[in-house]
């Protein structure tokens, strides 16, 4: 834990150096762009991908829907607890920001006046183990929007590291964390989760949360269904 404390290996800092680095040389109107993306866009286009994933899946058929349901349930879940476990993870470790312990480092963070008032540890990245959960999650559940979300995640954790704000490896331990949890536990999960989320499919008021209802009409027991228009050849027939 002492490297880690200390400003981790060299490689670690290289790098930091390196990606950050970019800032000084990218256009200013990327740069600014660049921390609200972080903070603000990813996780909302991450929000965006699960309701899309929940809309499309709500035209599967019921076995299909409930697991698909199931596990988008569990991904906001997820990411929530691996946060959880990131507290006394972050306190354990206590590894300060990296403008903390390096200069000439570009800060593009907007909260940063508050950071340097307050503890503010930077092992692991808050950031990318929620982006990181709730893409896997999303894969989990959707294989094509899971590859987008693990996407976007990675794009999180390239951001935080452009940002300053984060060593790299504070990123891949995000990565690993928000991917560990949603995976370890998801058997767990599923056993608790799946028969809410089945008898909420068959309930005949919020079941459409769950599957779209049908279009197909059904009749009644013991009625045949109407019949079409009658044609000439068909009262021949008769």
């Amino acid at each position: 834990m002492a490297g880690l404390t200390t400003g981790g290996p060299n490689v670690d800092v290289s790098l930091l150096y390196g990606i950050n680095g970019l800032a000084r040389r990218a256009p200013a109107w990327f740069d600014r762009a660049v921390a609200p993306a972080a903070e603000y866009g990813v996780p909302l286009a991450l929000v965006l991908l699960i309701l899309w994933c929940w809309h499309s899946g709500r035209r599967q058929d019921e076995a299909t829907a409930v697991e698909t349901f199931t596990a988008l349930v569990w991904a906001p879940l997820a990411a929530g607890l691996a946060l959880l476990v990131n507290v006394p993870l972050r306190e354990f470790v206590g590894r300060p920001r990296p403008f903390r312990q390096h200069e000439g480092l570009q800060v593009l963070d907007p909260g940063l006046g508050a950071a340097l008032t307050r503890t503010d540890f930077s092992f692991v990245s808050d950031h990318t183990t929620l982006a990181m959960a709730l893409g896997v999650g999303l894969f989990v559940a959707n294989r094509r929007l899971g590859l987008i979300g693990i996407g976007l995640a990675l794009a999180e954790g390239l951001c935080r590291v452009y940002m300053g704000v984060h060593y790299p490896t504070d990123v891949i331990g995000g990565l690993a964390l928000g991917t560990a949890v949603v995976l370890l536990l998801a058997p767990l999960a599923s056993a608790l989760l799946t028969p809410v989320v089945r008898a909420v499919a068959g309930s005949p008021r919020i079941g459409r949360i769950v599957r779209a209802k049908d279009r197909t009409v059904s009749c009644p027991v013991g009625l045949a269904p109407a019949a079409g228009p009658r044609t000439r050849e068909s009262d021949l027939a008769a």
